[in-house]
């Protein structure tokens, strides 16, 4: 039961890990710019812009029994967006390029999120060190109990 809940609590460190590195990442590439593609091209080649991503998080359950959470990235759809900017290298004869679609408050959420996650997930952890601290405890009593009885 003990290592269920450290199993659990490891899944949800992990997956916020990868919240955390998906957010930093979409806020880091948050102003890259490229042109913008023909309507119905794709963009390829030097210029493809950075595509964000967010983290989309499933239960794991083995044999009926909750078993922590797994965490993939997915990208989001539209992958940028077009941004009215007549100065940038990549405009074109309208002024517009390409921008990711990236939301930064959402990212921003997403960070604080994370971190309070990771907490609670640490909390778990310390949690269960201390009932093992406890029953190992109780366990060592029992022990010296019965040394003392068969002495």
């Amino acid at each position: 039961m003990l290592s269920t809940a450290l199993n659990i609590a490891r899944s949800g460190l992990m997956a916020e890990s990868l919240r955390v590195q998906t957010a930093a990442s979409n806020i880091a590439h948050a102003s890259d710019r490229g042109p913008l593609p023909e309507k119905g091209a794709e963009m390829s080649g030097e210029n493809e812009l950075f595509k964000p991503l967010e983290v989309v998080q499933s239960p794991v359950i083995t044999g009926g029994v909750p078993g922590g959470v797994q965490a993939t990235t997915t990208q989001i759809a539209p992958s940028y967006i077009p941004v009215y900017e007549p100065d940038s290298e990549f405009a074109n004869e309208d002024g517009m390029v390409a921008a990711p679609n990236v939301d930064i408050a959402r990212n921003m959420t997403t960070l604080v999120e994370a971190k309070a996650a990771y907490k609670a997930n640490l909390m778990v952890i310390e949690t269960v060190d201390d009932m093992y601290d406890a029953l190992f405890d109780v366990m060592s009593d029992r022990d010296d109990e019965d040394d003392r009885r068969y002495r």
